[in-house]
């Protein structure tokens, strides 16, 4: 029946798309670039639609598996109802648009119907969890939507976080949480070639709605059915690591924290010359890194357990760090000389609000993400060969003027040349 339900959802996450993109396109549902946006054409969105119904047919077909007990099969069936209702209020989203606090206060709403229902189900004092259940729910729906912001993202996400809670079900014997996961990992993982092929489509709010509602209410329904918090909380813990330590910053900062913005790490990845595909895998492996210490710690030896649990935290520190690391390497590979003589370099300039220096290709701190210029011809000095110390034979090409080697002395350049080196 495993194998049945992940069909289902995989195979109808492959097809409908055929069906609804040009339905999507006749309606003019589109992603117009923004601040935001990693893209720079206008994008059909709103094919999460499609992954609703293939994660709802699959789970659906789970409700007829062989002996269940009731309480898997009604935990199944608020899953599907939560799921669907979220995917409701992104499709809305996407079509017309709601107000903030509209949308904060249906997805409070959603989380707490949901969290009473799962709480019924499970009894004893469960209901203690009700209020934070439905701040859970509500707020990984709003981290799905905020880390949706580059190819492929969100249908790794789905896919490693399903994979994980399948695995966590069939180790402690919840049927229901193998066929809840492979529904979530199956869907979005049918999605992924038509959001990584040539002419990419979107989710749309309605798919991370989707995804954050299904993953949430999965877990909660997990925590309450006595599934060990490690196992829930490790495959998650990047894309909360990420969301939240950006939303701490820009309070900090005093920026409006619910504006538009690129200051994520997977979004400073990008920025800093990574493809969406190399910045997904990035999280992808961070995810599957913790979610590999999540399964260890769950071990219940205090030994393992701990190291478990600093490995989390060094992997989440790493990540985050990710950005400037990448920046650095990039930072070493351009200042390789490119030939002797006047050059023209093609870089990238990080400015936050002034110009910054010409020759400082990269920051070492942090990257700030606010703006990104594009300087195409840059005049730049490299080093004449030089013979090596006590060699007649001159210093290899690729050592030349990259610090290995002294540089040789130069003629300062011309007014021409210094009046080029400036922005236009």
């Amino acid at each position: 029946m495993a194998a049945l339900v992940a069909g289902v959802a995989l195979v109808l996450s492959l097809v409908l798309p055929l069906a609804f993109k040009p339905w999507l396109v006749r309606l003019g549902v589109l992603d117009i670039p923004s601040e935001r946006s990693s893209h720079t054409v206008p994008t059909i969105r709103g094919l999460g639609i499609t992954v609703a119904l293939a994660a709802a047919a699959a789970m659906l077909t789970a409700l007829f598996a062989p002996p269940a007990a009731p309480a898997d099969r009604w935990t199944l069936i608020v899953c599907v109802l939560v799921m669907a209702a979220a995917a409701a209020v992104g499709w809305i989203e996407d079509l017309r648009g709601l107000g903030i606090r509209i949308r904060a206060a249906v997805q409070l709403g959603l989380g707490l119907l949901a969290t009473a229902a799962l709480a019924l189900l499970a009894g004893g004092y469960a209901y203690w969890w009700i209020p934070a259940g439905a701040v859970a729910v509500a707020a990984y729906i709003n981290v799905a939507n905020f880390m949706d912001g580059i190819n492929g993202i969100s249908g790794s996400h789905g896919l490693v976080v399903g994979g994980f809670y399948a695995l966590a079900g069939h180790l402690t014997g919840h049927s229901w949480l193998v066929y809840a996961g492979l529904a979530i990992a199956g869907s979005f993982a049918g999605f992924l070639p038509w959001n990584l092929g040539r002419a990419p489509v979107f989710l749309g709010d309605v798919g991370s709605y989707l995804l954050g509602g299904g993953i949430s209410v999965t877990a909660v329904a997990a925590f309450l059915a006595g599934v060990p918090v490690e196992y829930i909380f490790a495959p998650v813990l990047i894309y909360l690591a990420d969301t939240f330590v950006t939303l701490i910053r820009r309070i900090v900062a005093g920026e409006r924290w619910y504006a538009s913005h690129r200051q994520h790490a997977y979004q400073r990845l990008t920025i800093v010359g990574l493809s969406h595909l190399q910045a997904t895998a990035v999280v992808s492996a961070a995810t599957v890194a913790t979610g590999m210490l999540g399964l260890l710690a769950a071990d219940g030896r205090p030994g393992v357990s701990a190291a478990a649990a600093v490995g989390c935290a060094v992997l989440v520190l790493l990540y985050l760090r990710t950005p400037t690391i990448f920046a650095r390497l990039i930072k070493r590979r351009g200042r390789r000389p490119v030939g002797s003589g006047l050059t023209s370099i093609s870089c990238r300039i990080l400015v936050r609000r002034t110009t910054v220096p010409l020759f400082r290709w990269l920051p070492d701190q942090s990257l700030p993400a606010e703006k990104t210029e594009e300087c195409t011809t840059i005049p730049a000095l490299t080093a004449a060969p030089r013979r090596r110390p006590g060699s007649p034979h001159p210093a290899p090409p690729h050592r030349r003027g990259c610090g290995f080697w002294p540089p040789a002395p130069q003629r300062p350049p011309s007014w021409w040349q210094w009046w080029r080196s400036f922005p236009v």
